[in-house]
């Protein structure tokens, strides 16, 4: 049997095939059941209205989304904010700019890496070891 620690509250329980204990499972699907009640009857909520709604954290909203569980399709005004700026999406980890500027920030390291790896001055192999000619003159 494996015991590990609940991360979320950090009481001891045997570790199964969730990573959390099953008070905090049961406590989850309460927040679940919470949403989910209060998107049918408000189909226009945002994030912030179910969240002061129910109680339930805009974290675990957001949670719920990401996992399948709450349909944005379903519900028009349902948005969670984007992982690096904050800002409301309706898809995804990043909205559109943060992804943009990741894609070209990534472009930009990959290209400064093969221009140091190959530059002009290096001539001496492509293997595992490198030669140093301590003859030349630079």
């Amino acid at each position: 049997m494996n015991l590990a620690n609940c991360p979320r509250c950090g009481r001891l329980f045997a570790n199964n095939f969730r990573d959390i204990c099953p008070s905090c499972i049961k406590e989850i699907e309460g927040e679940y059941e919470k949403c989910l009640k209060f998107l049918r009857e408000e189909k226009m909520a945002t994030i912030q209205d179910v969240s002061d709604g129910t109680g339930v954290s805009i974290r675990q909203i957001t949670k719920f989304i990401k996992e399948g569980r709450i349909s944005v399709a379903n519900n028009p005004n349902m948005m969670y904010p984007c992982e690096v700026c904050g800002v409301l999406i309706r898809e995804g980890n990043m909205c559109d700019s943060c992804r943009t500027r990741l894609t070209r920030d990534l472009a930009t390291a990959a290209k400064d890496e093969s221009t140091r790896n190959t530059g002009p001055e290096d001539k001496t192999g492509s293997g595992a070891y490198g030669a140093v000619d301590k003859f030349r003159r630079p």
